[in-house]
């Protein structure tokens, strides 16, 4: 009972312009080429785009960012434009509880498909979309160059949904 009273209670729910600098924050820690502040305002602002930011609520109250997502529909289809999760996080689940909580928005709004590109070196992030359902459909070769090098291929997958 202790134990449950200790564990930090996750919270997942749209992100607020508050939030823009700890997603900066998570999101520069998880890839080679981070996002500005006034990307991610725009992108999160977007009326084709939802975002979700996962907070873990301290004992005191705050409710600190730890990840987020942000997925775009236009017409029938969705796509992950970005999933990331802060270091010191990974490991815990949030990235599967993001990845689910959007799924389930998209069900709810009929959405029949949903695509993402994940780079292929990234086999914690291959096994949780494969875990979820998720299908290589195509793979762009060198996608992921930081422009010192040929860069990492990028596997396009997808999920039905409906």
């Amino acid at each position: 009972m202790m134990d449950m009273l200790l564990r930090p209670r996750i919270i997942i729910d749209p992100a607020e312009p508050a939030d823009i600098e700890a997603l900066v924050e998570i999101h520069a820690a998880g890839f080679r080429r981070g996002w500005s502040a006034d990307e991610i305002e725009a992108l999160i602002t977007d009326k084709t785009v939802f975002s979700l930011v996962l907070r873990r609520e301290t004992l005191f109250g705050a409710r600190r960012p730890q990840g987020f997502i942000l997925v775009r529909t236009v017409a029938d289809q969705a796509e992950v434009l970005t999933i990331a999760v802060a270091p010191s996080s990974r490991g815990r689940g949030y990235g599967r509880q993001l990845m689910e909580e959007a799924l389930r928005s998209l069900y709810r709004d009929l959405v029949p498909e949903i695509f993402l590109e994940v780079d292929e070196g990234n086999q914690s992030a291959v096994r949780l979309y494969q875990s979820l359902g998720f299908l290589e459909v195509g793979r762009r070769k060198g996608y992921y160059s930081d422009g010192k090098g040929p860069g990492g291929t990028a596997l396009v997958l997808r999920l039905q949904l409906r």
